[in-house]
């Protein structure tokens, strides 16, 4: 082999090597999809079950303060989402790898919802960075718009947890939401932080509003359902 040949081929070599490097870097778990075992796949499969019937306008996708809809949200669900035909979609503990896994395995399926509301990566803020967090939500956001491309999509920053911004997960999701805010694209993608409004004016959560500084009550569940009214309205074409 000649010399010029050999540089070639070791440049190529190292190319592909370095290439193979930067992907391997680049799938977290945050981004890998897996499903959880027991009565989170029962509740994944009722799921698949009820989007089969159709009639679906508005879905709600997250964790346990998605899925608490259906607990202390629920009168409050039934004025705000169930004339729109609204289906929930959390599962309490959810990360941002399983809810990709529920939409690649039938949570989406033959569905052509007006909006996605999303709120999820809570979970993922005791193991993973802001910036892993938000590549895992933004692999959601992409799997949307590819699998559901007429559905918009409202984004909602983290809720707030612990007390206040001295709470090291808090102040994950706060970076984690600064760095997913750039996803709105102003046509089919709209972001909305509306963490403030469970806050006092210093910041401070309190049982008040969210008995354990992280899930909501009947309250503040009216709270998230207010604040986001006007953009459901606008973006469902209402």
């Amino acid at each position: 082999m000649s010399i010029r040949r050999f540089a070639l081929t070791a440049w190529t070599f190292l190319c592909l090597t370095t290439a193979g490097t930067a992907q391997q870097a680049a799938m977290h778990d945050a981004v890998t999809p897996v499903p959880r075992d027991g009565g989170w796949m029962k509740r994944h499969e009722s799921f698949n079950e009820r989007v089969k019937q159709g009639n679906v306008d508005l879905i709600f996708i997250g964790d346990s303060i998605t899925q608490g809809w259906e607990g202390a949200g629920k009168e409050v669900w039934a004025k705000y989402c169930t004339p729109r035909n609204a289906v929930n979609l959390g599962i309490g503990g959810d990360r941002t790898q399983h809810v990709l896994w529920r939409l690649d395995h039938g949570n989406i399926d033959g569905i052509k919802p007006k909006l996605a509301v999303i709120m999820i990566g809570t979970n993922n803020s005791g193991s993973n960075t802001p910036e892993q967090i938000a590549d895992g939500i933004t692999a959601i956001v992409k799997d949307l718009r590819t699998k559901l491309p007429d559905t918009k999509i409202l984004l909602l920053g983290i809720f707030p947890r612990g007390t206040d911004n001295n709470d090291a997960k808090r102040q994950v999701n706060m970076k984690t939401n600064e760095i997913v805010s750039h996803l709105a694209d102003g046509k089919m993608i709209e972001y909305l932080d509306i963490g403030p409004k469970f806050l006092t004016a210093d910041g401070v959560l309190t049982k008040e509003v969210m008995p354990d500084l992280l899930h909501l009550n009947q309250s503040s569940y009216q709270i998230w359902a207010e604040s986001i009214e006007d953009h459901v309205k606008r973006m469902m074409g209402e």
